[in-house]
């Protein structure tokens, strides 16, 4: 069978789970890898093992790093150091910047914790911060996904951009520098939305009738009981800091091999090694907790347990999509794309157009920006025959990818609920401020791409 219509079968195999079946996505992931893979060429006996030894490497690469941080936004959320994040922007920003406040809030948060949880952790905040001005409501509730959909989608940690900066072989620290700096496009594309958006759309109508009262999260917990503003960001800095400092060492290294980075290189791969960072932060965020709620042992154990159950399903389907991607790579589907589209600098561009597109397809189809991504990567892995292919860093790819992932929210997506039951917005509401704030985020956050990959392409 062609390639292509293997692609397309696998494709449909995909969406049609999802979407129509309702299946979990990661039954729809698996299902499409064994579909092509039986349609792919191979000996008989090995069309099923291959499956399975693709979705144990991919599983084997990321679980950790994604049970660990799960582990470290449900230690951050619990011991208050979310909460004395956003409040030190708020104290130093002051309320005239409060906006701004939200979307940096949120832009690292999202780093380490799920995006929900950032949003139910900043809707109290941004409620307190209205009722104190009387204006900017709508300013504060859309900054937040501004900055906090913006690093989920392209910042590694987040099970997402890690997916993908895996499935591609991108270096995880270059990841993490190229995913922050577009995410800061992304964010402040959001945010000058936000702000458009309170001055020309009407208060929420639940807000104007003064029904705000029956947020149940709406809590603030006394500055005495949180953490400090050091501890409360350790377990967002160590792992970039010791991850980025792997990368360093391991180019200066190879670049200069008898010099004293040379010697140091070893050390770093061991410290910077993403599975033992976001271990010490996980094992520092934990720390932070039992100091400020001195959580009795069954406390603890279920704090942990609750983060490993929603890093299991994550893990499934970031392992699932792995599987899939390798499957494609087998049925051959790379030569024939790159044929299509030749391999030039034009190429790498369109490859960019193309991640872009089909994961803001998949996101509009089935509403998971994670499943978006992973789906997406594992689909360009098989069309880019290496990051050698590319006139850039493959980082740009992972990129392009998270940023489709951002446009297309809508009444499928998780994220469009929590948003308008948590602010008070209705549907229609949600889908005038939500829906093209994070589409706004989403092309910002693809122009920085191409305009980053063609005069900085780092290779």
């Amino acid at each position: 069978m062609h390639p292509v219509l293997i692609l397309l079968l696998g494709m449909a195999t995909v969406i049609g789970g999802i979407v129509v079946l309702r299946q979990n996505a990661f039954l729809a992931l698996i299902g499409a890898a064994i579909l092509v893979s039986l349609l792919s060429p191979g000996d008989t006996g090995e069309l099923i093992t291959r499956v399975a030894e693709a979705f144990g490497s991919m599983a084997g690469g990321l679980g950790i790093v994604i049970a660990a941080a799960a582990i470290i936004g449900n230690a951050m959320k619990h011991s208050g150091a979310a909460d004395r994040i956003v409040k030190s922007l708020l104290s130093g920003l002051g309320e005239r910047r409060a906006g701004g406040a939200f979307a940096l809030s949120g832009y690292v948060l999202a780093i380490p914790v799920f995006f929900d949880t950032v949003f139910f952790l900043l809707v109290p905040l941004a409620r307190s911060a209205y009722r104190r001005t009387g204006r900017g409501y709508l300013k504060y509730i859309l900054a937040i996904p501004a900055g906090g959909v913006a690093t989920h989608a392209l910042v590694p940690p987040t099970p997402g951009p890690l997916a993908a900066a895996g499935t591609l072989g991108v270096d995880l620290g270059v990841m993490i520098g190229v995913g922050a700096v577009i995410a800061l496009f992304a964010a402040a594309a959001g945010l000058m939305f936000a702000t458009w958006a309170d001055a020309h759309y009407p208060l929420p109508e639940s807000m104007r009738e003064g029904n705000d009262d029956h947020d149940p999260v709406d809590a603030d917990i006394p500055d005495d009981d949180l953490p400090g503003l050091l501890s409360s960001l350790l377990p967002i800095i160590l792992p970039v800091v010791l991850i980025a400092a792997n990368t360093i060492t391991t180019s200066l290294a190879a670049r200069f091999p008898e010099s004293v980075w040379a010697s140091l290189a070893p050390y770093a791969s061991v410290v910077g090694n993403a599975n033992v960072a976001l271990l010490a932060a996980a094992a520092l965020a934990m720390w932070t907790y039992h100091k400020q709620r001195r959580p009795s042992r069954k406390e603890s154990g279920l704090l942990v347990e609750d983060a490993l159950m929603s890093a299991g399903l994550i893990i499934l389907i970031t392992a699932g999509g792995g599987a899939f991607g390798a499957m494609l790579r087998a049925a051959g589907i790379g030569p024939v794309i790159e044929g299509m589209f030749g391999t030039g600098a034009g190429s790498g561009i369109l490859f960019l157009f193309i991640g872009f597109a089909v994961a803001s397809l998949l996101k509009i189809a089935q509403g998971s920006s994670t499943v978006s991504i992973v789906t997406t990567a594992a689909m360009m892995a098989a069309m880019v025959s290496g990051p050698s292919a590319l006139p850039f860093n493959g980082a740009y790819l992972v990129a392009a990818i998270g940023a489709g992932a951002m446009v297309g929210s809508w009444m499928n997506d998780s994220g469009f609920w929590v948003f308008a039951k948590m602010s008070g917005l209705t549907e229609v509401e949600a889908l005038k401020s939500f829906t093209p704030v994070l589409a706004i985020s989403g092309v910002a956050a693809m122009l920085a791409t191409v305009v980053l990959s063609t005069i900085l392409p780092l290779q």
